[in-house]
């Protein structure tokens, strides 16, 4: 009886294990509609809001609205923060 009751504990913390996500990470693309003055905050048109960390290389410059940009972000809590980002500049 103890075995099973060991077996079902360690089966019960193995599906517990695997149920909660430590982070949802995922990509996004699209056009700048404006950056906070700091450079941290970053919306695009779409209403997508993005926290850049200080970790994150980018030339803050090139952070200006109209600009395309590719975003891989992770959420965390209700932000999104910014794991990597590409800036095409306006054409």
């Amino acid at each position: 009886m103890k075995r099973f009751l060991l077996f079902a504990i360690a089966v019960a913390l193995s599906v517990v294990a695997f149920a909660v996500p430590s982070a949802w990470a995922g990509d996004v693309q699209g056009k700048i509609k404006s950056v906070d003055p700091s450079g941290k905050m970053l919306t695009l048109e779409d209403g997508t809001q993005l926290m850049i960390p200080g970790t994150v290389r980018v030339n803050r410059q090139d952070l200006m609205p109209g600009n395309d940009v590719k975003v891989s972000f992770e959420e965390k809590g209700t932000q999104k923060v910014v794991t990597q980002i590409e800036v095409e500049p306006e054409k």
